[in-house]
């Protein structure tokens, strides 16, 4: 078998081909994008970067040019949207004389213009040795994002900024990459027509060098963010908030910090051989001094050029110490509703991230698995989508920065909860490293979990270590704290901060178990979604409120695959300087006559949306006379407006589960028998239906809650469930007669 990866950049580190010494051939910077752990479908190849002779930084901007948020709170339902947000600077450096010089600015407001911008900073010929069709082909980018880049792809301000020039992003110009292919262990070097490092390289393929063995770590003190009792409490401050209809689930993060008293690159090999993942990676960056070490299960985005992947993780258990305790442990974990619930959350926002870029009716979930890792294992699905005709793999990027499962859902409010939760950046944890060739937008992102931040200063390696976890309504606090303990556990000791001994955390290879996919729902047509601009002059097709939901795109998606034409309005964007006044709303009615109007769903209660309210107050007059359908706070809106009363669901909030629905088979039930299975995304519920004019079309099986109402003489129905959703099996049905009722004369 060829020589390891690994084991030739230590080696040609020692020889002066790589790092500090390749001064010849670029700068001394180092990028590795390793794949840990047997060959599978997630580890087929790793890269190697050669010297680079370009390199691109961002830094925070200063106060006054970005300040922070006035404090505010997410968790009460204080959300702040910024419509316009300000530039980043991104600093080209050229490597000159054995250092780095600046050449030029970019001035961007996201990651897909600063992208599209250093397109003119790439050069545009094919590698000489082309590379399998899964790897870059001629001159890429590569490097890391820090998750505080979200001020760029969320329309929040945050509260807690990095420090004035704090390092956010590094990205390489890379035009020579050494490659090893998993499958068959060969390596194999690329680069452009007489690029003397790779005939250099290519020479010196010592098979007798080994890696240098290492020692013990050295023990070492480490600090934590929190207490075990405060980490318990933040959990809890997010239980009631989802109790009040904020959010459905949040990821909250915990820091462990300390001195590493070795070179971060010792730790990656460390990491390596006692928790391998195939999305792993290392990043040393000497002038900096500053380093990234990550073993991360996850990755945020795959692209071809013409289609997207993404794999979202969310639901966990440790390793069993037998494999009968590892199959219980399995089995556990795949059974346990909230854990399913929280994935199938999880699923249900990058389908709709995805869909941002992709074509209608093309994103499914390709495969379901529990991934075993070092110490724990977890559900993972495999999604994928067909580019549509106006994006590429760089749009898809800043469609779906920071990664779903390390932030929660609806993704805008719980990014804002985040920053008030944890009062501090997080710098490059929960980021994502990776490359992409800006030709064609091919690519492949990880996201910055099991990440050690490691920085210089005085000649000491300081470094950070963070985990968290999805927080729901069925999370149990102590639980969450230990699970966030798990995930951290192999990196705190790969840094010598805990005893390996004394930790009770069986290990064991990585290993797969496929599981059986939850279908998507999707129907074949490809009408066509927009969003409402100044521009749009669509008429004639459904109106969809957006509501700041996280699965907004994947209604309007399942509606035009029903052959309808979507227009999105963003109902909650800049709420302070609109008029939602029964005239304005009248006058958006006139303007797009549209067919059908949906009043779809999302965080806090229907008044946090005055156009919500307002289109149902005129429904129910009967002025507007377009078949108008509610979803959870449309539903909820409807109710309102009819006088009904808006409470804590009685039988606690629902997020990510199907539920039996009893229904009566008639209105839009007409077509389904009883019970169906719909997904509930709701904490609060109306009431009172006998004191409105609303007849009760369906209720949750055993609880009896109201799940589904309709108007005796209006083409008015609300439903308290999500029929868009992973778990709604019969959602479409329900949706296909909705968009057959036809306005009344």
């Amino acid at each position: 078998m060829s020589q390891d990866l690994l084991l030739l950049h230590a080696h040609w580190r020692g020889i002066g081909l790589i790092g500090e010494k390749a001064v010849h051939y670029g700068g001394p910077d180092e990028v590795l994008l390793y794949s840990g752990g047997p060959e599978s479908h997630l580890s087929q190849y790793s890269i190697l970067c050669g010297p680079s002779q370009k390199r691109v930084l961002i830094r925070q901007p200063k106060r006054s040019e970005s300040p922070p948020a006035e404090r505010h709170s997410p968790l009460k339902g204080e959300v702040r949207l910024v419509k316009e947000k300000p530039n980043f600077v991104a600093q080209v450096e050229e490597w000159k004389h054995g250092c780095w010089y600046h050449s030029t600015s970019i001035f961007a407001k996201s990651l897909s213009e600063l992208l599209e911008k250093l397109q003119s900073h790439t050069p545009s010929q094919e590698f000489e040795n082309t590379p399998a069709k899964a790897l870059p082909q001629r001159p890429f980018w590569a490097g890391a994002f820090a998750y505080d880049m979200v001020q760029w792809t969320q329309p929040i301000q945050l509260q807690h900024l990095p420090e004035e020039d704090e390092l956010l992003t590094i990205l390489w110009l890379v035009e020579k990459i050494v490659v090893q292919e998993k499958h068959t262990g060969d390596i194999k070097f690329h680069g452009l027509v007489g690029d003397k490092w790779i005939e250099n390289t290519s020479q010196q393929m010592d098979c007798d060098a080994l890696l240098p063995s290492l020692e013990k770590p050295l023990k070492s003190v480490e600090r934590s963010s929190m207490t075990d009792k405060e980490h318990e409490e933040a959990i809890e401050a997010i239980c009631e908030s989802i109790r009040n209809g904020q959010m459905y689930q949040v990821n909250v993060g915990r820091w462990w910090s300390g001195e590493i008293k070795e070179h971060p690159r010792q730790i990656f090999q460390r990491l390596n051989t006692e928790n391998p993942a195939p999305f792993s990676a290392y990043v040393n960056v000497p002038d900096l001094g500053f380093a990234l070490v990550c073993s991360s299960p996850e990755s945020l985005l795959k692209c071809d050029g013409d289609s997207v992947f993404t794999s979202p993780i969310k639901g966990t258990r440790p390793r069993g110490s037998t494999f009968e305790q590892e199959s219980i442990l399995r089995s556990d974990l795949i059974h346990d509703e909230k854990e399913r619930a929280e994935h199938r959350m999880l699923v249900d926002l990058m389908r709709n991230d995805i869909s941002t870029v992709s074509e209608v009716g093309s994103v499914q979930v390709e495969r379901f698995d529990v991934e075993a890792y070092s110490q724990v294992q977890h559900l993972v699905s495999h999604l994928s989508g067909v580019l549509n005709a106006n994006s590429n793999g760089m749009d898809a990027l800043q469609a779906v920065f920071p990664g779903g499962s390390i932030t929660g859902c609806p993704r805008t409010v719980v990014c804002a909860t985040i920053d008030e939760l944890e009062q501090r950046p997080r710098s490059f944890w929960t980021g994502s490293i990776g490359w992409i060739d800006i030709a064609t937008g091919a690519g492949s992102w990880n996201i910055l979990i099991r990440t050690l931040i490691a920085r210089k200063t005085r000649g000491k390696w300081l470094a950070e270590v963070a985990a968290g976890g999805g927080i729901t309504i069925g999370s149990h606090p102590k639980t969450e704290v230990e699970e966030a303990k798990w995930k951290a556990a192999a990196l705190r000791k790969a840094c010598g901060w805990i005893d390996g001994e004394d930790e009770d955390l069986p290990v064991g290879e990585l290993s797969i178990h496929e599981l059986e996919v939850e279908a998507v729902p999707k129907a074949p047509l490809q009408g066509n979604v927009e969003f409402i601009t100044e521009q749009t002059t669509s008429q004639g097709s459904v109106l969809l409120v957006d509501n700041l939901d996280s699965f907004t795109l994947n209604i309007a998606h399942a509606i035009a695959g029903l052959g309808h034409d979507v227009i999105v309005c963003k109902a909650r964007e800049d709420v302070a300087n609109r008029d939602w006044s029964r005239k304005a709303c009248k006058a958006l009615m006139a303007r797009f006559k549209p067919s059908h109007v949906v009043l779809g769903p999302g965080p806090g209660v229907p008044t946090d949306s005055p156009l919500t309210m307002r289109l149902a107050e005129i429904a129910l007059s009967g002025e507007m006379t377009p078949p108008t359908l509610g979803i959870c706070l449309g539903h909820q809106a409807l109710g309102v407006a009819a006088g009904m009363e808006l409470v804590r669901s009685p039988n606690g909030p629902v997020h990510g589960a199907p539920r039996e629905c009893i229904h009566t088979s008639s209105g839009l039930f007409s077509t389904l028998s009883s019970p169906s299975a719909f997904t509930r995304y709701n904490s609060l519920s109306i009431t009172s239906i006998e004191r409105s004019p609303f007849t009760e079309t369906a209720h949750e099986k055993g609880t009896k809650a109201v799940m589904g109402i309709q108007h005796p003489s209006l083409p008015i129905h609300g439903i308290q469930f999500h029929p868009e959703s992973v778990g709604s099996k019969d959602g479409l049905e329900l949706l296909k007669f909705f968009l057959m009722l036809e306005a009344d004369a």
